[in-house]
């Protein structure tokens, strides 16, 4: 049960918006056990992001929620992941990408809890 929410600074065509949704399903597979075929995605663009008091460039915030637990390594894995496909579709710099790790032990779907 991942999701990824991605709130972005730049405009995207439907075109970038899904290839950062493939992307990122090819991306969740660095968690173990995780893959696309429970993946929710929310991309926005657009947003205003400040980065260290400004916008002299474009910014992204990436935030990754799963179901359970995983390890370090996984998540460095992924956070490199995430930031390459940003910077390769959008163009904005890794060093003005932040990426944030949540878990649950409770997730909901289906009118049911895991």
């Amino acid at each position: 049960m991942p999701y990824i929410e991605a709130k972005l600074s730049c405009k995207l065509t439907p075109e970038k918006a899904e290839a950062l949704k493939c992307g990122f399903g090819k991306a969740i597979e660095c968690i173990p056990g995780k893959n696309e075929g429970w993946l929710m995605v929310n991309i926005e663009d657009e947003k205003n992001l400040y980065f260290k008091g400004n916008k002299d460039g474009e910014t992204a915030f990436i935030s990754v929620s799963i179901f359970g637990k995983s390890d370090a390594d996984s998540y460095s894995a992924l956070t490199g992941e995430i930031c390459s496909l940003i910077s390769k579709v959008t163009g904005i710099s890794p060093d003005r990408t932040y990426v944030t790790y949540s878990e649950y032990d409770k997730w909901g779907w289906n009118g049911f809890n895991f």
